[in-house]
């Protein structure tokens, strides 16, 4: 019920004036975040919030956490597991640094490509009102999502750097966009959904400006 209450306020379109730039011309912070476990000890996990430059992508602001996580793990829901550690760093960020509050978060999981269309970044994205794309390093199997062979040809066709194909599901809407990395010749794809108050073009737009290696550099960082 709370899923669906919360999926009712997922804006997909763009609302800000940069995100109608080609350039993203008035973008001057892009953060990235991510909730890292300890390998064997699903319990502890690192909760990172980094804040970049933009178009620079130089570190202004990075708050890394050690928290004990107590939600236990449901599939479909595991934004009620992680999205609380996100939000408490977001609100540090506000209380120490309001001038480096990001106009745009990388969330690393997914968006709107989600069984019920609402992943963890769409869920971060109306807790915290801010813009939020979805970047994810594998596919998630839904509405008829499949990484079967046509999918691994899909996938190899991407030859060139920022190459792209939509991930259109059984139902006929697009959930989102496969983009191939090509940095540094990795051939490993990036699956880029809408979080909130963004189009997919301009996520995927906004992720290819980001990328110096596979993953882009908020997420990396």
């Amino acid at each position: 019920r709370e899923q669906a209450r919360l999926k009712g306020s997922v804006v997909g379109e763009d609302t800000e004036e940069w995100q109608k730039e080609p350039g993203f011309t008035g973008l001057e912070r892009v953060g990235g975040v991510d909730l890292s476990y300890i390998k064997g000890d699903n319990s502890r996990a690192c909760a990172s919030l980094v804040v970049l430059s933009y178009p620079a992508l130089e570190v202004l602001y990075e708050d890394c956490r050690m928290v004990a996580v107590s939600t236990p793990y449901v599939p479909g829901f595991l934004a009620f597991r992680e999205v609380p550690f996100l939000v408490e760093a977001v609100q540090r960020l506000q209380q120490e640094e309001p001038k480096l509050r990001p106009q745009v978060l990388l969330v690393d999981g997914n968006g709107l490509l989600h069984p019920r269309g609402f992943g963890v970044a769409c869920h971060l994205g109306v807790l915290t009102d801010l813009p939020c794309v979805g970047v994810a390093k594998n596919l998630l199997q839904v509405d008829g999502l499949v990484r079967d062979e046509l999918h691994r040809e899909q996938v190899h066709s991407l030859q060139r750097e920022g190459d792209t194909f939509p991930l259109m599901g059984t139902s006929g809407e697009v959930l989102g966009m496969v983009s191939c990395g090509g940095y540094n010749n990795s051939s490993k794809p990036l699956y880029i959904s809408v979080g909130h108050r963004v189009c997919l073009e301009t996520a995927v737009r906004l992720v290819k400006s980001c990328c110096r290696y596979r993953i882009p550099e908020p997420i990396r960082q």
